[in-house]
């Protein structure tokens, strides 16, 4: 896929992250890995707004730390670099469903209730717990083994990160976890309001 085919991709799956409520104007982040020589990772810079991506959103880096052509990536760069080195995907989104988030504060397993999460994910949906959540080695160093097995995994109190060999497969992945964590805090209300 060639810059401008990804450009179409990110900027399909970043507004619909957008308009759905999963992230503000500012927050989450978009990157594919084409393979071939040392490969390219392609990764939304940091501070973009996905729901209004340009070809100048667009960072090419490699797999390996390089201070030049890092220096505008996203600040997750360092977490998407250790998923690809791990897991063999080609596409990551890392976004910060509210739903998620707020069930994250309270488990560290956030099992389906609804039938059509639990087609995507009988054995649930892990979370993880980092001192520092954002951004860092640490994050890096959790999640990118479990993604080895997992389909999308949460960070308490900050967001998901999905692995995939499309976008648009790690795009399902964090719609159908805000969609169950919705369900599930919705279902709370009710039982709690004697409806």
């Amino acid at each position: 896929m060639n810059k401008y085919e990804l450009l179409n991709q990110f900027k399909l799956f970043g507004r619909d992250l957008f308009l759905m409520g999963i992230n503000n104007s500012h927050s989450g982040n978009i990157s594919h890995f084409s393979k071939g020589g040392e490969g390219v990772i392609t990764i939304t810079r940091s501070g973009a707004m996905l729901g209004n991506i340009s070809i100048n959103d667009l960072i090419e880096t490699s797999l390996k730390p390089n201070e030049y052509s890092d220096k505008n990536a996203s600040r997750e760069l360092v977490v998407h670099r250790a998923i690809y080195e791990t897991c063999g995907c080609q596409a990551i989104i890392h976004s910060h469903p509210p739903s998620a988030i707020a069930l994250s504060l309270k488990t560290n397993l956030i099992r389906p209730i609804d039938a059509e999460g639990g087609y995507y994910f009988p054995q649930g949906i892990k979370v993880i717990e980092a001192a520092s959540a954002v951004a860092s080695p640490e994050v890096a160093a959790k999640i990118a083994p479990l993604l080895k097995t997992e389909k999308i995994v949460v960070v308490r109190g900050h967001g998901s990160f999905a692995a995939g060999k499309t976008l648009e497969e790690c795009f399902l992945y964090t719609s159908v976890l805000e969609s169950i964590c919705k369900a599930i805090i919705n279902y709370a209300i009710i039982a709690n309001a004697n409806i």
